[in-house]
């Protein structure tokens, strides 16, 4: 059987579709480069907002259209989306063999296998995964699952369920097992990272993690993806400042930074928290990049709310924001409100706000010309060209950093000089291949216990 996994949303869902295709292989599947030539088509599909569920039933649709059409025995239909509509989708979309949920998918192998699409095997061991993107020195890692925090606008503990920290040693495994695999930045992930370990009651967190981490892996870029600033802990920015493979780079977002507007949003902070937060990460870890998110055009956001968002923009000086109008989620609190604000209202808030956070990102970026900085080779293009990033810019969000010299293929880390800025990338020469040593005190790798991908974490 040729399988083809269609996955959409978050990295999140890229971890899970990895270790299901993981379970597939050891079954005999083999993974098709394109949905065409599949006879199981698998769509992980979002549900965060509108756009991602118009992504994902758009994506359903087109995999029906190739069924139809005789490419396909099987069309399938998992994840977050799923999770919230799937009585609507299965009465709409008939083409479709099965819908699992995001609390289902451990029932994804077990389905295949009852329809005869998959021999019945032993499943493989937790944290196996089968890479799926395009560079495989960068991937990502899933440490905990669902979410505790009851913001009024997101529906992902409705989609994911409450908080789960996965195990130290389980984390570290995987790690171990990507690190073999040719990974070497790999990106934890998950709703709140701060949030882990809280409900293990083990005494581990995320700062005895990344220290774990350093410790058994000799992987050299760690990144933080998705942390609440209320989570930063003094020992997680100690060891951020001293553990030079933990990149100085934090994706913290805010939502907004107006008190009216995050009271309304049931968000843990304000104001003044956030700014002294902001301030307290860059003294902790010198040269440190920020990324944020800020959402737009909430119910009761008034113009004067909006501007008290732009002035805190222009005075913490994050390195990056992404912004998002409001959508309203059923289920969620912010739902139950009037939607006030019109929707030309919301984009032209967007696009002032966007122009305003290019401006402040261009001041940044230039403040770095002339800066010897670290970098990650990740294309040599046939022209020529070579792509890399610096530790302050993350995969696919933060731009690019396009190289003069000979730096090594993919994956090499290089020091360079950076000349010159383009919009939200750099233009840097080499200065000097880096050799990142294995970490000396790393142990055999750990064991694994004996449960099925579908309930790692669970």
């Amino acid at each position: 059987m040729k399988v083809s996994f269609v996955t959409l949303g978050c990295d999140k869902n890229t971890v899970d579709s990895e270790r299901y295709l993981a379970q597939l292989a050891d079954r005999g599947a083999e993974l098709a480069a394109d949905a065409a030539q599949a006879d199981v088509i698998v769509i992980n599909t979002c549900g965060f907002i509108d756009a991602a569920k118009r992504e994902s039933i758009d994506a359903i649709v087109e995999a029906g259209r190739l069924k139809g059409e005789g490419g396909a025995r099987a069309v399938v239909a998992v994840g977050c989306m799923v999770e919230r509509h799937k009585d609507e989708l299965a009465a709409e979309l008939p083409e479709v063999d099965l819908f699992l949920g995001a609390s289902e998918m451990d029932r994804l192998i077990p389905e295949l296998a009852a329809r005869g699409l998959i021999a019945d095997a032993p499943a493989p061991h937790p944290g196996v995964r089968l890479f799926t993107g395009a560079l495989p020195h960068i991937r990502y890692l899933k440490i905990s699952e669902g979410c505790d925090h009851g913001c009024a606008f997101c529906a992902i503990p409705l989609m994911r369920g409450r908080h789960r920290s996965f195990a130290l040693d389980e984390v570290v495994r995987e790690a171990q097992l990507l690190e073999a695999q040719g990974a070497r930045e790999v990106n934890l992930v998950a709703q709140d990272l701060a949030h882990y370990g809280r409900d293990r009651r083990d005494g581990a967190g995320l700062a005895q993690l990344l220290d774990a981490l350093a410790r058994e892996t000799s992987l050299p870029w760690i990144r933080l993806l998705y942390l609440y600033s209320a989570g930063l802990t003094p020992a997680l920015l100690e060891l951020m400042a001293r553990e030079p493979r933990v990149v100085p780079y934090l994706d913290m977002p805010i939502q907004h930074a107006s008190d009216a507007v995050l009271a309304r949003m049931r968000r843990p902070e304000r104001r003044a928290t956030i700014l002294d937060r902001v301030a307290g990460i860059r003294a902790a870890v010198p040269d440190v990049a920020i990324r944020t998110t800020c959402i737009v055009g909430f119910p009761g956001e008034t113009e004067d709310d909006f501007a008290r968002l732009l002035a805190f923009l222009e005075e913490a000086q994050f390195d990056r924001v992404g912004a998002f109008t409001y959508s309203a989620q059923e289920g969620t609190r912010a739902a139950e409100l009037d939607d006030d604000v019109p929707e030309s209202v919301k984009q032209e808030r967007l696009e002032r706000l966007n122009e305003l956070q290019r401006l402040v990102t261009a001041e940044r970026y230039e403040a770095r010309v002339g800066r010897t900085v670290r970098a990650m080779v990740d294309r040599v293009h046939d022209d020529g060209m070579v792509q890399a990033r610096t530790v302050w810019q993350a995969d696919d969000i933060d731009g690019v950093t396009w190289l003069d010299g000979e730096p090594g293929p993919p994956g090499s880390l290089v020091d360079v000089v950076v000349e010159d800025v383009d919009d939200y990338d750099f233009r840097a020469s080499v200065a000097g291949l880096v050799s990142v040593p294995a970490s000396p005190t790393r142990r055999r790798p750990l064991p694994l216990a004996a449960a099925t991908i579908g309930s790692y974490g669970r």
